[in-house]
């Protein structure tokens, strides 16, 4: 199987492309820019959909749905909103069998609908802070798409909450953010950049937007969730007002943010390598494959003696699966767990029978050098262990690598050679014009301000001029 995956070093794309199909995440839907999530690929979203649901509920948060139609006077309310999302606007003009009096669009996101219901439900200061987030589709009409990373219709969740007041609002975009970076570095294993969107950059119709970056395997950033202040600008197009406690009249402050199956793509990205995907093993939908391994009847029975006694020791601690399929050799099977990512295998042969051992293999790192035995007595201790290691292992090898590629190019020249092969930490003086011409020059865009900041001043990368912050410069999917 893996013999079929393209390079990473020959066409990193086309890799990826592979990768995705082959480990039966995703195949192309009869809908140019669609895609089918498979069983495979829909039980990764589930885990990450699980490790951020709890942590959103953590916060306080609960779930609710919102419709998928939007009328188009809600989007036109905004006026910024609608002019940033008109160019991907799925529009459904007739509905059974007649022309509709009023053009609904199908949710590009849905903090109109939202502003509408919270009108609706928003009185009194006690009504307040208000915390929903929906786990939902969105369509967004894209020209150029690539399986999970950016399709026509997707999978995220969207929260949107409401506040008394500016500082608590502000105070939940950070706390959100902090969330998705916890998310990204302790399940995810993918180490991310937390900072602010520049003005052109931001999110249409919001008044601040906040992202965590992360560099993929081919050096260019993916912008893997993102956390917007809107102010009062969606409370007063909606008219969502309340009596705060002197029983005066005042618009709510509002936030959104999101998280989607671009993260799916993201671990592909990160972890992948030539044979295929490599999961981190707290999100991996199996983390444990045994694989019994025998030449006769005689073995056979004695072997899968063996793997019923281990597959019930682990099976309370680890997501484990055991493969005794007929008709296909161990080899092959090792291929194909391999290619899905199983981040650890477990083989029992005559021989480890015979020694009360098993061989374990880390997918991580391929070959004879991931290989080990050990006794089946304390095995549950030392496969959560090696899991573990696994864990920290992935995160470690991602952010060496893009410290590796990560610069403080000290002229322009420089820094035009630093983004063709990573991140370029500079200073900015803060002009969009600047910014403008560095996209034009370079193909590289602000990916963020990170909120970690150095003290001091510096001079603008392109300009010259005296700059107050640092930004992180990148080409980006």
């Amino acid at each position: 199987m893996a013999t079929k995956v393209t390079p990473r070093s020959e066409d990193y794309a086309r890799w990826y492309t592979d990768v995705v199909q082959m480990a039966d995440l995703a195949d192309y839907a009869p809908v140019k820019g669609c895609m089918v999530i498979k069983p495979h690929g829909y039980a990764l979203w589930e885990n990450i959909k699980a490790g951020l649901d709890r942590r959103f509920k953590a916060t306080g948060h609960v779930n609710a749905y919102f419709p998928l139609f939007i009328p188009m006077s809600f989007l036109e309310k905004e006026a910024e909103h609608v002019k940033g999302f008109s160019p991907e606007l799925a529009v459904v003009t007739y509905g059974g069998g007649k022309r509709l009096e009023e053009p609904l669009a199908v949710r590009p996101t849905s903090e109109t609908i939202i502003g509408h219901m919270y009108a609706k439900w928003i009185q009194s200061y006690r009504d307040l802070p208000l915390l929903i987030n929906q786990w939902c589709n969105v369509v967004r009409w894209e020209m150029r798409t690539r399986l999970f990373l950016r399709t026509t219709e997707f999978l995220w969740q969207e929260g949107h909450d409401a506040f008394a007041t500016s500082e608590e609002a502000q105070a939940n975009v950070l706390q959100m953010l902090d969330v998705y970076t916890e998310f990204a570095v302790e399940d995810a294993a993918i180490p991310v950049i937390a900072g602010r969107k520049s003005e052109n950059e931001k999110f249409a119709g919001g008044v601040t937007s906040y992202t965590i970056e992360a560099m993929m395997g081919d050096c260019k950033a993916l912008q893997s969730g993102t956390s917007h202040f809107l102010g009062q600008n969606f409370a007063r197009a909606f008219d969502i007002k309340f009596l705060d406690e002197n029983n005066e009249l005042q618009y709510v402050w509002t936030t959104s943010w999101g998280v989607s199956t671009r993260m799916v793509g993201a671990v592909v990205m990160v972890h992948g390598d030539d044979q295929g995907l490599v999961l981190p093993p707290k999100l991996a939908p199996i983390q444990v494959v045994i694989v019994p391994i025998w030449k006769s009847d005689g073995q056979r029975a004695e072997v899968l003696e063996v793997v019923t006694r281990v597959e019930a020791a682990l099976r309370d601690d680890v997501r484990v699966r055991v493969d005794d399929r007929d008709g296909y050799s161990p080899g092959w099977k090792f291929n194909e767990w391999e290619m899905r990512g199983v981040p650890l295998r477990i083989e029992i042969g005559p021989r480890d029978v015979e020694r009360e051992q098993v061989t374990l293999a880390r997918r991580d790192i391929p070959g004879r050098e991931g290989k080990s035995t050990t006794p089946l007595e304390g095995l549950t201790g030392v496969v959560r262990e090696m899991l573990a290691t696994i864990q920290a292992d992935l995160y470690r090898r991602a952010l060496d690598f893009r410290e590796a590629h990560t610069y403080d190019p000290g002229d322009y020249a420089e820094f035009q050679e630093a983004v063709s092969d990573g991140f370029a930490c500079s200073w900015w003086c803060g002009d969009a014009d600047c910014e403008a011409q560095i996209k034009e020059d370079t193909k590289a865009t602000i990916r963020c301000i990170p909120l970690e900041q150095e003290p001091g001043k510096g001079k603008c990368i392109r300009c010259g001029k005296e700059a107050s912050e640092r930004a992180v410069f990148g080409r980006a999917y």
